[in-house]
């Protein structure tokens, strides 16, 4: 019995490892022909579908292909996809959300684990929880029709923007982050906090050099999910966005995040497209990847520590 228990529990663990190794080995090799005809410099590109001239030596390699002896007077041309607006969209958009998002979730925190009455902690408490039970089209629909003209009354620009949609993005993210900050901090021993107490600390100085420090770890892991969601988040975003292949001029542009590039364009996408959305899958996927992996790895080492 014991060693059935020991191989299922490691048929669940490698069962994550598969899925995970499936997924990038499928996403590679859907993007290959992009990868092949743009390479790296599909990254810093910021054209998508758009025509270019041929080079020379493209024009050297295509002088046989009937096409262009049928039409010897137009310029031949080809499609090409970049990769840049969208990752630009979707790193902005998500540092918005972690920047408006993060004080206001260590405030919430705080309040609900050390300064709040038991009855009304409890109330806030499950309000944060339903928060976070909330379909994100929902969020986009608010934010579409109620958020956004409140941001373009204050800041001017578009109602579609960066700016809109980062910050709904900040909302959606926030009660993930406030109810796991909230549990780790209620880890702390009492007898850290009364010590620190009994020995004159404010409450101030017990929440800062006591409760923090000691539930550290809780609060990156916090905000490690929150990225993880920030960076992936689509409906929502793609209400508030305004879903165009341009860099984005200032906050109140706007501008176009992996997630919503492939909602929007992979029902029409085919041949090299489609190949490109699937690079840009595969981009998103190596972002979060080291996003998260930095935030594990090193941030929570140096927290151990």
């Amino acid at each position: 019995m014991e060693k059935i228990f020991k191989n299922l529990s490691l048929l669940s663990a490698s069962i994550v490892l598969v899925i995970l190794i499936s997924i990038f080995i499928t996403l590679f090799i859907s993007s290959k022909d992009a990868i092949h005809e743009f390479g790296l410099g599909f990254i810093s590109n910021p054209a998508w579908q758009k025509e270019v001239p041929l080079t020379k030596e493209e024009l050297a390699k295509h002088k046989t292909v009937d096409e262009y002896s049928l039409f010897p007077d137009e310029e031949p041309t080809k499609t090409v996809f970049g990769g840049l607006i969208p990752i630009v969209g979707t790193l902005l958009s998500t540092l918005i959300a972690i920047a408006f998002a993060l004080p206001i979730a260590m405030g919430i925190a705080v309040f609900l684990a050390e300064i709040a009455p038991k009855n009304i902690s409890n109330v806030v408490g499950i309000a944060i929880e339903l928060l976070a039970a909330i379909p994100s089209i929902i969020f986009g629909m608010w934010g579409l029709f109620y958020f956004a003209p409140i941001i373009q009354d204050f800041v001017g620009g578009y109602q579609v923007s960066l700016l809109t949609a980062g910050l709904v993005l900040g909302v959606m993210i926030l009660p993930f982050m406030a109810a796991i900050t909230r549990d780790s901090m209620k880890t702390t021993p009492d007898i850290l906090k009364e010590s620190a107490y009994a020995l004159g600390a404010t409450k101030f100085e017990v929440i800062k050099d006591v409760i923090f420090p000691y539930s550290k770890v809780g609060i990156i892991g916090s905000i490690i999910l929150a990225l993880g969601r920030a960076l992936g988040e689509t409906m929502a975003v793609a209400f508030l966005i305004g879903s165009v292949f341009e860099l984005p001029k200032a906050l109140n542009s706007p501008t176009i995040s992996i997630p919503v590039a492939l909602a929007n364009n992979f029902g029409e996408a085919t041949g090299l497209g489609a190949s490109s959305l699937f690079y840009l899958a595969f981009m998103l996927f190596i972002i979060s990847f080291i996003v998260i992996s930095i935030a594990k790895f090193y941030f929570l080492k140096r927290v151990k520590k």
